[in-house]
């Protein structure tokens, strides 16, 4: 058996991942998921909670914005790529090498 390599993996990531909106609460809400984790194995269980529960709900509302379902669904790889992907995603915007968006699906021009 085969896996696909992470660049696969980041290009399917990135094509279901187009809309602003969605970004922007995949970069609110991956983090706040992954610091929920880290708070209910350090047993802060209501801001762990609260934290893993809002990330979700802002992941699945952003899905319901661009209308699709969240990657995960494809298998449980994507839950590791997610937060990679939005990394990248941060990174490029701060150092300045975020491509530009097609007219499209630009930050105005949501479809």
């Amino acid at each position: 058996m085969r896996f696909a390599g992470l660049a696969n993996y980041m290009g399917q990531y990135d094509h279901e991942h187009r809309s602003s909106w969605n970004k922007l609460l995949h970069g609110i809400g991956i983090p706040f998921s992954l610091a929920g984790v880290i708070l209910l194995v350090l047993l802060r269980w209501k801001i762990g909670v609260a934290c893993f529960a809002g990330g979700w709900m802002l992941l699945f509302l952003g899905h319901r914005m661009e209308g699709n379902k969240p990657a995960f669904f494809q298998g449980p790889v994507y839950l590791l790529v997610g937060p990679v992907w939005v990394a990248k995603e941060l990174w490029s915007f701060l150092t300045g090498t975020h491509r530009s968006q097609s007219p499209e699906h630009g930050p105005l021009n949501e479809s």
